[in-house]
């Protein structure tokens, strides 16, 4: 067996980072139309997760918010992935992976997911969504796993956006939140720039009208 891995919601200020992996024998087995989920309309999405997780090995872990600022007292944003998807790769124990490599340097990035877990050789690739089936079965699986997450997100907390600092609803929501309450949502990603600047704007507006 072959495994694709893939990440969604890595440069996401709100909520978690879904890695998906992927398994079959050979590329040419997975549905037709499989490709980047970027590519893809948010129904096509659905229709081929269902059709990959119900035919297919597959996982995800889910890295939430917390892990993600946790871990980057120790570690880079990168690593935080490739620990993720060694991760992926050992629940699925194929016998060679395909990954998204999250290095400038596809060779380094497969020797640090072989370190940090992989149980089989890794083959990286910038666009490996774009360029290998089964890594754009990976995308699927962790773009609709998380874009479920942010839809209970937004049930909980009301209109969050999408998560990304590029989206002006979650701005929005961050700003007011931490307006309000003084400290991000327990869902931010509070070693984020976008977080630190806010809150350091609060500190310092809360400063002056200490000194007005």
């Amino acid at each position: 067996m072959i495994c694709g891995v893939d990440e969604a919601g890595k440069g996401a200020v709100l909520g978690p980072m879904v890695v998906g992996g992927v398994g079959c024998e050979e590329m040419g087995d997975l549905p037709p139309g499989v490709k980047d989920s970027k590519a893809l309309t948010p129904k096509r999405r659905a229709t081929l997760y269902d059709e990959i997780t119900g035919s297919f090995p597959w996982t995800v872990i889910e890295v939430s918010a917390a892990e993600i600022d946790h871990l980057r007292e120790e570690m880079s944003m990168n690593t935080i992935v490739a620990r993720a998807h060694a991760g992926v790769i050992a629940a699925l124990a194929p016998q060679t992976a395909y990954v998204d490599a999250c290095d400038v340097n596809e060779e380094r990035y497969a020797a640090t997911v072989t370190a940090l877990g992989s149980p089989c050789p890794v083959i990286a690739r910038h666009h490996a969504d774009a360029l290998f089936p089964v890594v754009s079965a990976a995308s699927i699986v962790a773009k609709v796993s998380r874009d479920r997450r942010i839809i209970e997100l937004q049930e909980a907390f009301g209109a969050i956006g999408s998560g990304y600092p590029s989206d002006t609803v979650t701005i929005a929501y961050l700003r007011e939140q931490i307006r309000a309450d003084g400290v991000p949502p327990v869902f931010a990603r509070r070693s984020w720039k976008t977080v630190e600047e806010m809150m350091k704007d609060r500190r310092q507006r809360s400063l002056g009208d200490f000194f007005a």
